[in-house]
C-alpha cells in the first residue's frame, strides 16, 4: 500500500476526477490503480471562490515496488505508515492490585479502556453522576439557574468535553499514531465514520453521549468498573509511593497504581494533592471572554461564494494579535454554528464555554477571544491562579446580577469605551441569559486594553468582526489547568512512585484529542509497571 500526500482537486469535482487524479500522479495505466482508500481530506481557502480539497490517499496498484523506485524522490509519495494499535504488554498472570482511575473524562475514559483491553480491570472513581444525569443537571443550570456542584458542565462521565463543540484534532507530535487509536474506538462506539479522514472532525454534545455510555459498558465487559458520585477524598502516600485512595464516603481502596485524569476544574483535589505533599507547580493559563457573531458573515468571509457547500460545513477561524502592551490575545476553542454555555463548577461564581452540536446549524459563530497570562501575573504559591480565577468568575457573578446571568457587550460598545444598554442584530446564545453593561472591571486592566486593541485588528482578517452588534459575553477563565502536577520519563509524579497524573488537569492536554492520547500513555505506562513488579 503506498502513501499518496498533498492531492489537490477543486472543490466540486467527480470521483472519476480523483481516480484520474491518482493516475495521472502517479503515472501509472489505470488498470493498475487496484483501489484506495482516503487517509485524510482537508482544504485551502486561501483563495475565495477557488477552495481546493486536499487528499492524503492509501493506493493500491499493481508492482508497488517498481513504482516505488520511480518516484524514490517524490516527498509525497511512500509506503503507506502501519496505524494499527500495538498492545505494550498484557495482564499478569498472578493476582495483583488493580489500577484505580480517578476522572472519567476523555483521559481517564480512554485510560480506563486501554487498561481493560489489557485484561487489567481498572476501577474508575468519577465524583460526578452517569452522563444522563448530569446532563439534566447541566441543564438545570441553563434553565433554571439551579447549580450541581458535583454534576455540571465541567465534572460528571465525559467530563468538560461533553458539553464543548467535540473537535477531535491537534497539534500534538504523535509518531505511534496513538490519535488514530483514539478516532478508531470512537467510531465503533457510534461516531460517523468521516472523523477518520475530515481534517478537523468533530462530533458534537448529542453523539458524545451516547458513545460515552458504549465506550463505559465495553470497559465493564472486559471486567473493568466504573462507579459514579464517588469524589476522593484523601491520598495515602507511605515512604513517597501511593498505596490507595479514601473516599468522600470514608470508603478506602488499595492501590499501588493511581492514575489522576481529574480534569482543569478539580479545585478541591488540587488543594489536597499539595497539602499531601505531590509536587505540584503554576503554569500559564488564559482569560477572557466569548464573542459572538453571525455565522454566516464567517462562512463569507471565509468561503466566499462557496459558503453553504455540505463539505466545507461551517467555518471556522484562528486569530492572533500581540498587543502593545506585551500580551498577546487568541481565538480558542472556535465554535461554528454553536452557542456559549454556562460552566460553573462552584455556587455564585460565573464562568463560560463554547458548544456545538454535530449539525453546527445555531445562528452565532461563538469562540473565547483570550489573554495569556502567567505565574507573575498572580504570585502566591502553586495554587494562587485557583484564586486568581476565582476572583474573576465571583466578580462575573456580581457582574451578571447575581443569578448566574452573564455580563455582556457589544463589540462595538466596547471597543468604544461606553455601556451597551440594548442588543443589536446577534441574539446571544447564553442561557440563563446575560446583563448588558460594561465589561471592564470583569477582567484585569491589561486583559481589557489587549482585547479592546485586539479587536479592531481581527476585523482586517475577517472583515465584520469588529461589527458593532456582535457580542462579547464574560468571563472565560477555564482554558486550561492553572497547575501543573509535573511527571517524569515514566509518566509517574516526580516525587509520587505509583500517582499518574494525566490529562488536562495536570497540564498535559488541551482538548478531547490530545487528552485521549495522553490517556493512553499513561495506560501503557501503568501496564508496564504492574508487569515488571509482577516479574520481581
Amino acid at each position: 500500500m503506498l502513501r499518496l500526500t498533498d492531492l489537490k482537486l477543486p472543490l466540486e469535482h467527480t470521483d472519476e476526477a480523483l481516480h484520474s487524479a491518482i493516475v495521472l500522479r502517479l503515472g501509472i495505466a489505470a488498470s493498475d490503480l487496484l483501489s484506495f482508500n482516503v487517509y485524510k481530506r482537508s482544504y485551502d481557502a486561501r483563495k475565495r471562490g477557488h477552495i481546493l480539497l486536499i487528499y492524503s490517499l492509501d493506493v493500491n496498484v499493481s508492482n508497488e515496488a517498481a513504482v516505488l523506485l520511480r518516484l524514490a524522490n517524490d516527498v509525497h509519495i511512500g509506503p503507506s505508515p502501519d496505524t494499527t494499535y500495538q498492545f505494550v504488554t498484557d495482564a499478569p498472570s498472578e493476582d495483583f492490585l488493580r489500577p484505580i482511575v480517578i476522572g472519567f473524562g476523555p483521559c481517564g475514559l480512554f485510560a480506563a479502556l486501554i487498561l481493560a483491553q489489557m485484561g487489567l480491570k481498572p476501577i474508575v472513581l468519577e465524583r460526578g453522576k452517569a452522563v444522563r444525569e448530569r446532563t439534566k443537571d447541566t441543564w438545570g443550570l441553563w434553565r433554571k439557574r439551579v447549580l450541581e456542584p458535583e454534576s455540571n458542565v465541567q465534572f460528571g462521565e465525559g467530563g468538560a468535553g461533553t458539553f464543548s463543540d467535540g473537535k477531535l484534532y491537534s497539534q500534538i507530535k504523535d509518531p505511534q499514531h496513538h490519535g488514530r487509536k483514539v478516532l478508531t474506538e470512537f467510531v465503533k462506539a457510534g461516531a460517523p465514520a468521516e472523523i477518520l479522514y475530515v481534517s478537523k472532525p468533530h462530533i458534537g454534545t448529542f453523539k458524545l453521549v451516547t458513545m460515552i455510555e458504549q465506550m463505559r459498558q465495553n470497559i465493564i465487559d472486559l471486567g473493568g468498573e466504573v462507579r459514579f458520585n464517588q469524589r476522593v477524598k484523601d491520598l495515602h502516600i507511605e515512604n513517597d509511593q501511593v498505596r490507595g485512595v479514601t473516599l468522600a464516603s470514608g470508603e478506602q481502596i488499595r492501590s499501588d497504581h493511581v492514575v489522576l485524569a481529574i480534569g482543569h476544574s478539580a479545585r478541591d483535589t488540587f488543594k489536597m494533592l499539595h497539602a499531601r505533599g505531590v509536587y505540584v507547580e503554576a503554569k500559564p493559563f488564559s482569560i477572557g471572554f466569548r464573542a459572538e457573531h453571525p455565522q454566516s458573515m464567517i462562512d463569507a468571509c471565509r468561503f466566499g461564494p462557496q459558503a453553504g457547500h455540505p463539505i466545507l460545513g461551517a467555518a471556522d477561524y484562528k486569530l492572533v494579535h500581540h498587543a502593545k502592551n506585551g500580551r498577546s490575545v487568541y481565538s480558542f476553542c472556535m465554535c461554528p454554528g454553536g452557542t456559549v454555555v454556562a460552566s460553573s463548577s462552584e455556587p455564585e461564581m460565573v464562568v463560560t464555554n463554547g458548544m456545538s452540536q454535530y449539525s453546527r446549524n445555531e445562528r452565532n459563530a461563538n469562540s473565547a477571544i483570550v489573554v495569556g497570562i502567567t505565574p507573575e501575573d498572580y504570585p502566591g504559591g502553586p495554587l494562587a491562579g485557583i484564586d486568581f480565577q476565582r476572583q474573576w468568575e465571583s466578580q462575573a457573578y456580581l457582574l451578571g446580577g447575581s443569578n448566574y446571568d452573564a455580563p455582556a457587550q457589544l463589540i462595538g460598545d466596547f471597543i468604544a469605551q461606553r455601556p451597551s444598554s440594548a442588543l443589536g442584530s446577534v441574539e446571544p446564545s447564553y442561557k440563563p441569559g446575560v446583563k448588558l453593561g460594561e465589561l471592564d472591571a470583569s477582567l484585569p486592566e491589561y486583559a481589557i486594553a489587549a482585547i479592546r486593541e485586539a479587536l479592531p485588528a481581527f476585523n482586517k482578517q475577517i472583515r465584520g468582526y469588529a461589527m458593532n452588534d456582535a457580542i462579547l459575553t464574560g468571563v472565560e477563565t477555564r482554558t486550561s489547568s492553572p497547575i501543573r502536577i509535573k511527571r517524569g520519563a515514566d509518566m509517574q509524579s516526580i516525587n509520587t512512585k505509583g500517582l499518574y497524573p494525566a490529562g488536562e488537569g495536570a497540564g498535559y492536554a488541551g482538548g478531547i484529542l490530545s487528552a485521549g492520547v495522553d490517556g493512553i500513555k499513561i495506560a501503557e505506562a501503568v501496564a508496564l509497571s504492574l508487569k515488571a513488579a509482577a516479574a520481581r
